[in-house]
């Protein structure tokens, strides 16, 4: 299974140019599924586990792995298929998210591919909000559904919210002065997009949601030619590195190219740990960057762009 990712280290250049890699696998039928390659750091043999007592159904148990202790997922359980019948007939897919290590018990593992992220498409309409589905893409002919393992693993370890319940502002004082802003969000992930919108509304500012960079970029260029009131009080854009048709670092070169969004702050973010380019950030000029969802580093940088445009007008 090593040299399935052999020099995935190399991948990490692909990050700021528009493509991605895919790690390809089957779980109890033909269907194929992708996850991101610079998610996983190796797939390996299902080694021996230990039950977790109370653990979540899908949770086969913990493993330690060169000085890591982390639990094991059935990733086919996990998104509502049945239990893996024998986990030691089946492979690993050790990856990172967050800062925290995993692995996903798989049956079938198949081969990397190299795509753009303008292959890579939203679901098809009419999937619904209970799919597990953040993208698809097309490989000989045939459709491959790409994870959204944030989801998973936050039905796992997480918190069960509505992502449609408001959350009232921390701060009704500097609601009153952040709600003459508006933020944009571009993410793939429903996941991550509750997470911003209510760290958004915590803060009290205003904001819109892109579901990829292509339609946040879509959405940008017409608030500006209508000069309708979100164009008016646009301040800042968060945007996912990783998303379908167009991803963050290419949006943001795209919103520094145009001289009507000069002083649009923009602020990128990403699940993915250790792999995070700043020579790209640099090249793309945004004004910062999350390798993780953390709601008060998010809440801060989003205080001081209110504060500096505030303090500017």
């Amino acid at each position: 299974m090593a040299s399935v990712l052999a020099g995935v280290d190399a991948r990490t250049k692909l990050v700021g140019h528009n493509r991605l890699e895919l790690l390809l696998f089957q779980l109890d039928g033909r269907q194929r599924y992708g996850i991101n390659v610079f998610k996983v750091r190796e797939v390996v043999s299902c080694p021996p586990l230990t039950k977790l007592p109370n653990a979540h159904p899908a949770v086969c148990g913990i493993t330690n792995m060169r000085g890591n202790t982390f639990m094991i997922i059935d990733l086919q359980m996990a998104i509502g298929r049945g239990r893996v019948l024998d986990p030691r007939k089946c492979s690993v897919v050790v990856t990172e998210y967050n800062r925290t290590i995993q692995g996903f018990l798989v049956p079938h593992i198949h081969h990397i591919i190299n795509k753009t992220w303008g292959e890579i498409l939203q679901p098809p309409t009419g999937t619904g909000k209970k799919h597990y589905l953040t993208a698809v893409t097309k490989v000989e002919e045939e459709i491959v559904e790409i994870l959204d393992v944030e989801r998973v693993l936050f039905e796992i370890t997480g918190v069960k919210f509505d992502e449609d319940t408001p959350v009232p502002p921390d701060d009704a004082a500097f609601a009153l002065m952040a709600q003459k802003y508006h933020v944009l969000v571009a993410d793939d992930s429903s996941v991550a997009r509750s997470q911003i919108k209510r760290t958004l509304e915590k803060v009290g500012v205003t904001y819109s949601v892109a579901e990829d960079g292509r339609r946040a970029l879509d959405m940008l260029n017409k608030w500006k030619n209508s000069n309708s009131p979100e164009y008016q009080r646009l301040v800042l854009l968060i945007s996912d590195v990783e998303m379908p048709e167009m991803d963050g670092y290419t949006l943001t070169a795209n919103v520094r190219a145009d001289p009507d969004f000069k002083g649009l702050k923009v602020l990128l973010h990403t699940s993915l740990s250790g792999v995070f380019d700043s020579s790209a950030l640099e090249s793309v000029k945004a004004d910062g960057f999350l390798s993780k969802f953390d709601s008060e580093e998010l809440t801060g940088f989003i205080k001081k762009v209110v504060i500096d445009h505030a303090k500017a007008e």
